[in-house]
């Protein structure tokens, strides 16, 4: 979509093209409120500071629609397509690294509760695989902010990919 159009979107419509990026309710409003935009990097400056800190509640929520790193995501969902091109860098190669991430995962969520969460985009597997050993060492309320630092990331990415000049 266009920045032009996402501008002049209805609400609905607006916050609609928004979801996929991070199904945060109070982000998707914020940033559909606060249109007309002038510019991408005016839309990224806001999307990167909206509505922070995002509340339990609403990490719990975009996590949900979050795969496990490594796990394809299924369906035709924009937000699926979007998190599969993301993870492509996490290819079934090397099977030794596949389940060392796997563990990791299974370590995460026995751990906090919940999926490993970090932006693939742009990272390779061992990357990926260091990060996760590390934030495991991280207490809850470090955890947390690692938690809404990489959806936001992941969100900007997305929106990127998603509205353009």
């Amino acid at each position: 979509m266009l920045l032009e159009q996402f501008n002049e979107a209805d609400r609905a419509e607006a916050i609609a093209v928004l979801r996929p990026c991070v199904d945060v309710t109070r982000w998707c409003e914020h940033l559909a409120d606060h249109r007309p935009y002038r510019s991408i990097d005016e839309l990224v400056d806001e999307a990167e500071a909206a509505e922070s800190p995002f509340t339990a509640e609403e990490v719990a929520q975009a996590l949900s629609h979050h795969p496990r790193i490594g796990e394809r995501a299924s369906g035709q969902s924009t937000e699926a397509t979007l998190s599969r091109a993301e993870q492509a860098g996490l290819g079934q190669g090397d099977a030794e690294l596949a389940r060392a991430i796997a563990e990791g995962n299974a370590a995460y969520e026995a751990r906090f509760g919940r999926v490993f969460l970090i932006r693939a985009a742009g990272r390779s597997a061992p990357e990926i695989l260091d990060a996760l050993t590390e934030r495991l060492d991280n207490d809850e309320a470090s955890e947390d902010v690692a938690v809404a630092q990489q959806l936001r990331e992941i969100a900007v990415l997305r929106l990127k990919g998603l509205i353009s000049r």
